[in-house]
Protein backbone atom coordinates (compact mmCIF):
# COMPACT_ATOMS: atom_id res chain seq x y z
CA UNK A 1 0.00 0.00 0.00
CA UNK A 2 1.03 3.51 -0.70
CA UNK A 3 2.39 5.58 1.85
CA UNK A 4 0.59 9.08 2.80
CA UNK A 5 1.71 12.29 2.25
CA UNK A 6 0.40 12.94 6.10
CA UNK A 7 0.23 10.92 8.57
CA UNK A 8 -0.90 12.59 12.26
CA UNK A 9 -2.34 11.38 15.09
CA UNK A 10 -3.99 12.85 18.07
CA UNK A 11 -7.91 12.90 19.67
CA UNK A 12 -10.52 13.56 17.38
CA UNK A 13 -13.85 13.92 18.99
CA UNK A 14 -17.23 15.25 17.85
CA UNK A 15 -18.46 18.61 18.70
CA UNK A 16 -21.96 19.51 19.41
CA UNK A 17 -22.77 22.87 18.35
CA UNK A 18 -25.49 24.82 19.86
CA UNK A 19 -27.22 27.90 18.02
CA UNK A 20 -27.43 29.81 21.60
CA UNK A 21 -27.42 29.34 25.02
CA UNK A 22 -27.15 25.34 26.08
CA UNK A 23 -29.00 26.19 29.35
CA UNK A 24 -32.21 27.53 27.15
CA UNK A 25 -31.90 24.26 25.35
CA UNK A 26 -30.54 25.49 21.84
CA UNK A 27 -30.51 22.37 19.33
CA UNK A 28 -27.11 21.27 19.31
CA UNK A 29 -25.86 19.47 15.56
CA UNK A 30 -23.15 16.90 15.18
CA UNK A 31 -19.63 17.92 13.79
CA UNK A 32 -16.06 16.51 13.65
CA UNK A 33 -13.77 17.99 15.95
CA UNK A 34 -9.65 17.63 16.68
CA UNK A 35 -6.72 19.78 15.33
CA UNK A 36 -5.16 17.08 14.29
CA UNK A 37 -8.02 15.22 12.12
CA UNK A 38 -8.89 19.06 10.71
CA UNK A 39 -5.51 19.34 8.61
CA UNK A 40 -5.64 15.68 7.21
CA UNK A 41 -9.01 16.61 6.13
CA UNK A 42 -7.98 19.84 4.87
CA UNK A 43 -4.98 18.23 3.14
CA UNK A 44 -7.23 15.22 1.84
CA UNK A 45 -9.60 17.66 0.33
CA UNK A 46 -6.70 19.44 -1.70
CA UNK A 47 -5.86 15.39 -3.36
CA UNK A 48 -3.25 14.47 -1.31
CA UNK A 49 -3.14 10.93 0.64
CA UNK A 50 -3.61 11.88 4.25
CA UNK A 51 -3.92 9.11 7.41
CA UNK A 52 -5.00 9.58 10.93
CA UNK A 53 -4.09 7.28 13.62
CA UNK A 54 -5.24 7.26 17.88
CA UNK A 55 -8.44 6.08 19.65
CA UNK A 56 -11.42 6.35 19.66
CA UNK A 57 -14.59 4.60 21.55
CA UNK A 58 -16.78 1.44 20.35
CA UNK A 59 -19.93 3.62 20.94
CA UNK A 60 -21.64 5.20 18.34
CA UNK A 61 -19.50 8.56 18.90
CA UNK A 62 -16.69 6.62 17.91
CA UNK A 63 -18.31 5.25 14.81
CA UNK A 64 -19.24 8.88 13.98
CA UNK A 65 -15.56 10.13 13.72
CA UNK A 66 -14.61 7.19 11.95
CA UNK A 67 -17.24 7.45 9.21
CA UNK A 68 -16.65 11.14 8.64
CA UNK A 69 -13.25 10.65 8.43
CA UNK A 70 -13.51 8.01 6.08
CA UNK A 71 -16.01 10.12 4.05
CA UNK A 72 -13.26 12.68 3.51
CA UNK A 73 -10.74 10.55 2.36
CA UNK A 74 -8.83 9.94 5.15
CA UNK A 75 -7.12 6.60 6.15
CA UNK A 76 -8.03 5.55 9.55
CA UNK A 77 -6.53 1.70 9.21
CA UNK A 78 -4.56 2.70 12.47
CA UNK A 79 -7.07 3.78 14.29
CA UNK A 80 -7.68 1.68 17.92
CA UNK A 81 -10.88 0.73 19.14
CA UNK A 82 -11.10 1.39 22.80
CA UNK A 83 -14.01 -0.85 24.64
CA UNK A 84 -13.09 0.40 28.20
CA UNK A 85 -13.29 4.29 27.22
CA UNK A 86 -15.52 6.83 25.66
CA UNK A 87 -14.95 8.92 22.76
CA UNK A 88 -14.40 12.50 23.71
CA UNK A 89 -16.81 15.23 23.62
CA UNK A 90 -16.70 19.22 23.05
CA UNK A 91 -19.60 21.02 23.34
CA UNK A 92 -19.59 25.04 21.29
CA UNK A 93 -22.08 27.18 22.50
CA UNK A 94 -22.70 30.30 20.38
CA UNK A 95 -23.15 32.92 23.48
CA UNK A 96 -23.58 36.07 21.15
CA UNK A 97 -22.41 36.77 17.46
CA UNK A 98 -18.77 37.69 18.74
CA UNK A 99 -18.27 35.21 21.41
CA UNK A 100 -18.76 31.60 21.46
CA UNK A 101 -18.01 28.76 24.24
CA UNK A 102 -15.90 25.73 24.15
CA UNK A 103 -16.65 23.01 27.12
CA UNK A 104 -14.92 19.75 27.01
CA UNK A 105 -15.59 16.21 28.11
CA UNK A 106 -12.50 14.40 27.13
CA UNK A 107 -11.42 13.59 30.89
CA UNK A 108 -10.83 9.19 30.65
CA UNK A 109 -11.58 9.31 27.03
CA UNK A 110 -10.44 6.89 24.72
CA UNK A 111 -8.06 9.82 22.80
CA UNK A 112 -6.45 10.63 25.94
CA UNK A 113 -5.54 6.73 26.26
CA UNK A 114 -3.43 7.17 23.61
CA UNK A 115 -0.36 5.10 23.26
CA UNK A 116 3.15 4.15 21.50
CA UNK A 117 2.07 0.67 20.52
CA UNK A 118 -1.23 2.76 19.06
CA UNK A 119 1.40 4.38 16.68
CA UNK A 120 3.76 1.90 16.20
CA UNK A 121 2.06 0.28 12.57
CA UNK A 122 0.55 3.51 11.61
CA UNK A 123 4.47 5.10 11.73
CA UNK A 124 6.17 1.72 10.34
CA UNK A 125 4.16 2.22 7.32
CA UNK A 126 5.76 5.41 6.21
CA UNK A 127 4.74 9.47 5.24
CA UNK A 128 5.66 11.99 3.42
CA UNK A 129 5.29 14.60 6.63
CA UNK A 130 4.54 13.29 10.51
CA UNK A 131 2.50 16.04 12.05
CA UNK A 132 1.57 16.32 15.25
CA UNK A 133 0.13 19.21 17.79
CA UNK A 134 1.24 20.55 21.44
CA UNK A 135 -2.55 19.26 22.30
CA UNK A 136 -2.06 15.84 22.28
CA UNK A 137 1.18 15.35 24.94
CA UNK A 138 -1.09 17.43 27.14
CA UNK A 139 -3.91 14.52 27.44
CA UNK A 140 -1.99 11.98 29.03
CA UNK A 141 1.42 10.69 30.57
CA UNK A 142 0.98 7.86 28.29
CA UNK A 143 -0.15 10.30 24.91
CA UNK A 144 2.85 12.76 25.78
CA UNK A 145 5.51 9.54 25.52
CA UNK A 146 3.82 8.40 22.36
CA UNK A 147 4.72 11.95 20.88
CA UNK A 148 7.73 12.36 21.99
CA UNK A 149 8.35 8.17 20.71
CA UNK A 150 6.52 9.39 17.15
CA UNK A 151 8.78 12.20 16.97
CA UNK A 152 12.26 10.37 17.47
CA UNK A 153 10.88 7.32 15.27
CA UNK A 154 10.09 9.54 12.66
CA UNK A 155 13.32 11.27 12.57
CA UNK A 156 15.21 8.41 12.70
CA UNK A 157 13.35 7.25 9.82
CA UNK A 158 13.77 10.24 7.92
CA UNK A 159 10.62 11.70 7.75
CA UNK A 160 9.86 15.11 7.96
CA UNK A 161 8.10 16.65 11.07
CA UNK A 162 5.80 19.28 11.23
CA UNK A 163 5.00 20.35 15.17
CA UNK A 164 1.79 22.80 16.06
CA UNK A 165 2.53 24.04 18.71
CA UNK A 166 -1.62 24.97 19.51
CA UNK A 167 -1.27 25.57 23.51
CA UNK A 168 -4.58 25.11 25.21
CA UNK A 169 -4.31 26.59 29.00
CA UNK A 170 -7.07 24.53 30.09
CA UNK A 171 -4.93 21.28 29.29
CA UNK A 172 -1.47 22.77 30.85
CA UNK A 173 0.32 25.44 31.89
CA UNK A 174 2.68 26.76 29.45
CA UNK A 175 5.72 25.94 31.62
CA UNK A 176 4.43 22.20 31.28
CA UNK A 177 3.66 22.43 27.97
CA UNK A 178 7.84 24.18 27.18
CA UNK A 179 9.02 21.30 29.14
CA UNK A 180 7.90 18.99 26.70
CA UNK A 181 7.25 21.29 22.92
CA UNK A 182 11.01 22.90 23.18
CA UNK A 183 12.65 19.17 23.21
CA UNK A 184 10.01 17.96 20.67
CA UNK A 185 10.56 20.99 17.93
CA UNK A 186 14.45 20.31 18.15
CA UNK A 187 13.47 16.88 15.79
CA UNK A 188 11.00 19.30 13.56
CA UNK A 189 11.20 20.34 9.91
CA UNK A 190 8.64 22.83 10.38
CA UNK A 191 7.68 24.15 13.52
CA UNK A 192 4.32 26.14 13.54
CA UNK A 193 2.88 29.14 16.10
CA UNK A 194 1.04 31.79 16.76
CA UNK A 195 2.88 34.87 18.15
CA UNK A 196 1.83 34.49 21.69
CA UNK A 197 2.77 31.22 22.06
CA UNK A 198 6.17 31.57 20.09
CA UNK A 199 7.88 32.06 23.83
CA UNK A 200 6.97 28.29 24.65
CA UNK A 201 9.60 27.15 22.65
CA UNK A 202 12.39 29.00 24.23
CA UNK A 203 12.92 30.49 27.50
CA UNK A 204 9.93 32.70 28.78
CA UNK A 205 9.28 36.14 27.60
CA UNK A 206 11.59 35.64 24.77
CA UNK A 207 10.90 37.27 21.89
CA UNK A 208 9.96 35.89 18.35
CA UNK A 209 14.03 37.25 17.33
CA UNK A 210 15.68 35.10 19.51
CA UNK A 211 13.00 32.09 19.57
CA UNK A 212 13.42 31.84 15.66
CA UNK A 213 17.17 32.01 15.65
CA UNK A 214 17.76 29.02 18.26
CA UNK A 215 15.16 26.87 16.53
CA UNK A 216 16.78 27.78 12.66
CA UNK A 217 20.39 27.09 14.70
CA UNK A 218 18.85 23.71 15.90
CA UNK A 219 17.89 22.49 12.40
CA UNK A 220 14.05 23.60 12.15
CA UNK A 221 14.43 24.56 8.42
CA UNK A 222 11.11 26.83 8.92
CA UNK A 223 9.23 28.36 11.73
CA UNK A 224 5.69 29.66 10.33
CA UNK A 225 4.20 32.15 12.85
CA UNK A 226 0.66 32.82 12.56
CA UNK A 227 -0.65 36.57 12.97
CA UNK A 228 -4.30 36.01 12.82
CA UNK A 229 -5.74 39.12 10.61
CA UNK A 230 -2.17 40.73 9.97
CA UNK A 231 -1.37 36.92 7.98
CA UNK A 232 1.90 34.83 8.95
CA UNK A 233 5.73 35.22 8.57
CA UNK A 234 7.76 32.64 7.72
CA UNK A 235 10.86 32.41 9.48
CA UNK A 236 13.98 30.07 7.05
CA UNK A 237 17.87 30.11 7.09
CA UNK A 238 17.35 32.25 4.06
CA UNK A 239 15.56 35.30 5.41
CA UNK A 240 11.29 36.25 6.15
CA UNK A 241 8.46 36.01 3.76
CA UNK A 242 5.15 37.50 4.53
CA UNK A 243 2.24 36.76 3.69
CA UNK A 244 -1.11 38.91 4.63
CA UNK A 245 -4.26 37.36 5.71
CA UNK A 246 -7.32 37.79 2.69
CA UNK A 247 -10.01 39.56 3.15
CA UNK A 248 -13.37 38.11 4.16
CA UNK A 249 -16.40 37.75 6.52
CA UNK A 250 -15.23 35.85 9.53
CA UNK A 251 -17.90 33.86 11.03
CA UNK A 252 -15.97 30.95 12.96
CA UNK A 253 -12.50 30.96 13.96
CA UNK A 254 -12.56 27.78 14.87
CA UNK A 255 -10.45 25.48 12.92
CA UNK A 256 -8.47 28.67 10.81
CA UNK A 257 -4.97 27.85 12.37
CA UNK A 258 -4.91 23.85 11.25
CA UNK A 259 -6.80 25.08 8.08
CA UNK A 260 -3.59 27.51 7.56
CA UNK A 261 -1.40 24.36 8.79
CA UNK A 262 -3.15 21.72 6.21
CA UNK A 263 -2.31 25.07 3.16
CA UNK A 264 0.72 25.18 4.02
CA UNK A 265 1.67 21.45 4.14
CA UNK A 266 -0.52 20.98 0.57
CA UNK A 267 1.79 23.42 -0.79
CA UNK A 268 4.92 22.05 0.36
CA UNK A 269 3.42 18.41 -1.04
CA UNK A 270 2.53 20.20 -4.55
CA UNK A 271 6.44 21.12 -4.25
CA UNK A 272 5.59 24.97 -4.42
CA UNK A 273 8.10 27.41 -3.32
CA UNK A 274 8.00 29.17 -0.13
CA UNK A 275 5.74 32.13 -1.17
CA UNK A 276 3.38 30.26 -2.74
CA UNK A 277 3.12 27.59 0.11
CA UNK A 278 1.89 30.79 2.50
CA UNK A 279 -0.83 32.14 -0.10
CA UNK A 280 -2.25 28.91 -0.57
CA UNK A 281 -2.07 28.33 3.71
CA UNK A 282 -3.83 32.18 3.79
CA UNK A 283 -6.28 30.89 1.57
CA UNK A 284 -7.48 27.41 3.71
CA UNK A 285 -7.33 29.85 7.17
CA UNK A 286 -9.77 32.62 4.86
CA UNK A 287 -11.85 29.56 4.16
CA UNK A 288 -12.10 28.18 7.32
CA UNK A 289 -12.84 31.75 9.11
CA UNK A 290 -15.45 32.25 6.64
CA UNK A 291 -17.91 29.15 7.09
CA UNK A 292 -18.93 27.08 10.50
CA UNK A 293 -17.49 24.07 11.78
CA UNK A 294 -14.16 22.66 12.31
CA UNK A 295 -13.26 21.97 8.90
CA UNK A 296 -16.64 21.93 6.91
CA UNK A 297 -16.03 24.83 4.51
CA UNK A 298 -12.15 23.60 4.41
CA UNK A 299 -12.11 23.61 -0.14
CA UNK A 300 -11.15 21.20 -2.73
CA UNK A 301 -8.43 22.07 -5.09
CA UNK A 302 -10.81 23.30 -7.88
CA UNK A 303 -12.08 26.21 -5.43
CA UNK A 304 -8.81 27.06 -4.76
CA UNK A 305 -9.28 30.36 -6.73
CA UNK A 306 -12.80 31.26 -5.64
CA UNK A 307 -11.78 33.80 -2.87
CA UNK A 308 -9.11 35.59 -5.85
CA UNK A 309 -10.60 38.84 -6.24
CA UNK A 310 -14.02 38.56 -4.39
CA UNK A 311 -16.29 41.40 -3.30
CA UNK A 312 -18.63 40.57 -0.47
CA UNK A 313 -21.73 39.15 -1.13
CA UNK A 314 -20.69 37.64 -4.81
CA UNK A 315 -23.00 35.24 -6.21
CA UNK A 316 -21.59 32.69 -8.74
CA UNK A 317 -23.92 31.57 -11.11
Amino acid sequence: MTAPDLLTFGETMVSLRASGPLAAGATLSMHLAGAESNVAVGVARLGHRAAWAGRVGTDEFGEYVLRQLRAEGVAVDGVTRDPDRPSGLMFLEQRTADLTRVQYHRAGSAGSALRVDDLRAPLAAGARVLHLTGITPALSDTAREAARWAVEAATAAGIPVCLDVNHRDRLWSRDAARAVLAPLARHAAIVVASADELDILGDPGADEQTVVAELLGRGVGTVLVKLGADGARAHTPDGVERVGALTVTAVDPVGAGDAFTAGYLSGWFDGLDLAARLRRAATLGAFAVSSRGDCEGLPRRAELSLLDGHEAGNVLR
